[in-house]
């Protein structure tokens, strides 16, 4: 759990973070975007109730959209909330959804959430453009980190 005085801190604290994106996607141009909350959300985020191993960005008419992030209500009453993995609205520059927008529609890529994370007291999410991996990418990936972890053990037994 995150404390208060944590959060207020100029170091980044991570919250959560999306390791299906890694495995799933190459991921690159990442972005830091501020998230819309609603309510007791900010106080679930920073108990670290929330959940990006399937959320993904939309773009519509000059919004970027964070679909499918799962933020636990807070507490026992909900007060109308229960929509635990509603849309919500990311803050960025209209450049930078323009730059995204391009990349989506013109090269393929998809947009996916891969990092939760408080800076000097904001809540922010980093997004990357993602273009899918196949079967043999992922493989090749497995076998690049076995052989680099035998060559940490062959170096660390010398």
């Amino acid at each position: 759990m995150v404390k208060h005085d944590d959060i207020i801190g100029g170091e980044m604290k991570i919250i959560a973070t999306n390791k299906k994106a890694g495995h799933n996607f190459f991921v690159s141009d990442l972005l830091e975007a501020g998230v819309e909350l609603k309510g007791g959300e900010i106080k679930s985020v920073s108990g670290g109730k929330i959940s990006l191993s399937e959320s993904y960005v939309t773009i519509k008419n000059g919004e970027a959209l964070l679909k499918n992030c799962y933020i636990a209500p807070w507490g026992n009453n909900q007060n109308g909330e229960s929509d635990t993995r509603r849309t919500r609205k990311l803050l960025l520059h209209k450049a930078q959804i323009t730059k995204l927008e391009r990349a989506v529609l013109e090269k393929g890529f998809s947009i996916v959430a891969t990092k939760a994370y408080f800076t000097k007291g904001k809540f922010k999410i980093e997004i990357g453009l993602a273009k899918g991996k196949k079967l043999y990418d992922k493989r090749q990936v497995l076998r690049d980190k076995q052989v680099k972890r035998d060559i940490d053990r062959a170096i660390k037994g010398v």
